[in-house]
């Protein structure tokens, strides 16, 4: 199947410990919402988490998600239709 070398953990451990390479451990999850100075909500829930969409008007959802990287944190948003299941846009 694979054409990769077969090393053990003590050899991996080893190199890994010459180069300062550490793994990486999951830490606890935490939101990354934005701090508002209010408490209203920015729309309005028209779906009440309805998520089956059967008529013909169109209804589009988005999402926010903070992806960390070795440079600092990047934000992607997501705009996708709940009829067709496809990425309107994203940024």
């Amino acid at each position: 199947m694979g054409q990769g070398q077969v090393e053990s953990a003590k050899r991996v451990a080893r190199l890994m410990r010459e180069e300062g390479l550490r793994g990486k451990t999951k830490g606890r999850f935490k939101p990354c919402i934005p701090k508002s100075r209010h408490s209203q909500l920015v729309a309005e829930n028209r779906l009440d988490r309805q998520f089956d969409v059967d008529s013909p008007v169109a209804a589009w959802v988005g999402d926010i998600t903070c992806i960390p990287t070795r440079e600092g944190w990047l934000y992607l948003a997501v705009v996708i239709d709940l009829q067709t299941r496809q990425v309107l846009g994203s940024r």
